[in-house]
């Protein structure tokens, strides 16, 4: 978790996060954690006549590794929004990559805010999901 917001500038990176690569037991298991058991993440079969090679990850997994990213980074309580845009599929056996940087920061009624600009992207460079967060500088006291 970073240290002192207050050093924060803009261009400034958070730390990114790589995942190992996605297997299906990954998709089986987000599955049951998010209720998304729609059969294209968890069937073969399904995938395959859909026109797809193999079954694909569901959308909000890589979304929850950006989040993971994000609040590794600051306490949950600081975020003030966060929002994705779905890019690509993302396939099994995926590594995903997600990093984020400062785009701006400003100050509103007494409160220092942050914006991000935030990626998801295989290790081709493939951007699966592109994002941004708003957080807020704790005040001090």
């Amino acid at each position: 978790m970073v240290t002192d917001l207050h050093a924060v500038k803009i261009g400034d990176a958070i730390p990114s996060y790589t995942t190992r690569p996605i297997t299906r037991t990954t998709l089986a298991l987000f599955a049951g954690a998010s209720g998304d058991h729609n059969k294209i993440h968890i069937d073969t079969d399904f995938a395959k006549k859909a026109g797809l090679d193999d079954v694909i990850a569901q959308g909000m997994l890589p979304m929850a590794y950006l989040a993971r990213v994000l609040t590794d980074w600051v306490p949950q309580t600081a975020i003030r929004s966060f929002s994705c845009r779905f890019r690509a599929i993302t396939h099994v056996g995926d590594a995903i990559t997600c990093s984020g940087d400062v785009t701006e920061k400003w100050e509103e009624d007494g409160r220092t805010l942050f914006k991000l600009a935030l990626l998801a992207a295989d290790a081709t460079g493939d951007v699966k999901l592109a994002g941004e967060a708003v957080v807020e500088l704790p005040q001090t006291k």
